[in-house]
């Protein structure tokens, strides 16, 4: 396989869960960031929120929320006498895309400036979020990214082998072999560096299941396959996050109120003709 020092960062690429008490620079945060924006995208569809002083799990010095962001977008476009009329699906997966790739650069950038990162996940925190930091509607925090100088150093985590990975020309007809291997390399992976033992996790078995394994032989296919086998089998608490952010991914937007005098006088008259039976009451 080829290799440069930038395909060596991406490779070395590890979570870190233990950080020094060292606070990055501003030029390293803005080094950071700036690289995060030099992603592709398709409309720029973020914003990022940093917090020095907010508490996280792994006592990180920098905290960086990544959202969708929606609203600056939408007053460019009033700017430009436009009026957003794309649904709210189509914005979500333009925007999910946007900051995924962006939170990806600066991710393999701190790397390469000698930080560590470790991703939070935040749709299910979204509105506790949105209240901490001021987000307006239109604002969805997607993932929250730890970042600082690293106390630890963990080894790489496995990953799918290529053949389960790279498919050329077309989507091939997965036999049990190659399904099999595929989780042998993670499971054999995760128990050789004894990692679910090392932070004492199970995934809790729900519906009266019995628990079958122990830290011997518990690793990460069983691991996923409980939190997706058990958890949000429903999409409405997904969905009431969204719409709680001003999202509305099933359905139309709501109509805003109108804002202008003359619109609004106008409503008035047309709702007070309506109840009572008046010819006109507002001009």
């Amino acid at each position: 396989m080829e290799n440069n020092p930038v395909i060596q960062t991406i490779l070395d690429h590890k979570s870190i869960r233990k950080y020094t008490d060292e606070s990055p620079s501003d030029e390293v945060i803005e080094t950071i960031v700036r690289a995060g924006q030099r992603a592709p995208f398709s409309i720029q569809l973020y914003s990022v929120i940093l917090s020095r002083n907010k508490e996280n799990p792994w006592k990180a010095p920098l905290l960086f929320t990544i959202c969708v962001d929606s609203h600056k977008f939408e007053r460019i476009m009033a700017e430009r006498n436009w009026k957003l009329v794309t649904n709210d699906l189509t914005m979500m997966l333009f925007g999910i895309q946007d900051a995924v790739l962006m939170a990806e650069n600066m991710v393999i950038a701190g790397r390469s400036l000698g930080l560590g990162s470790c991703f939070l996940a935040a749709i299910g925190r979204a509105e506790k979020i949105a209240d901490d930091y001021n987000l307006p509607k239109r604002v969805f925090p997607l993932v929250q990214l730890a970042m600082g100088y690293p106390a630890e150093n963990p080894p790489t985590r496995p990953r799918y082998p290529l053949e389960f990975t790279l498919f050329e020309n077309e989507y091939p007809k997965l036999d049990q072999d190659t399904i099999s291997r595929a989780m042998k390399e993670m499971d054999d992976g995760f128990l050789a560096q004894d990692f679910y033992r090392h932070f004492n996790y199970k995934v809790r078995l729900e519906k009266g299941r019995k628990e079958t394994f122990t830290f011997d032989n518990y690793s990460w296919t069983e691991h996923v396959s409980r939190k997706w086998g058990q958890w949000y089998s429903e999409p409405n608490y997904l969905l009431r996050q969204f719409e709680k952010r001003g999202f509305y991914i099933t359905g139309k937007r709501p109509k805003l109120f109108p804002v202008t005098l003359r619109d609004f006088c106008y409503l008035i008259r047309k709702v007070v003709v309506a109840t009572l039976g008046l010819s006109a009451i507002v001009t």
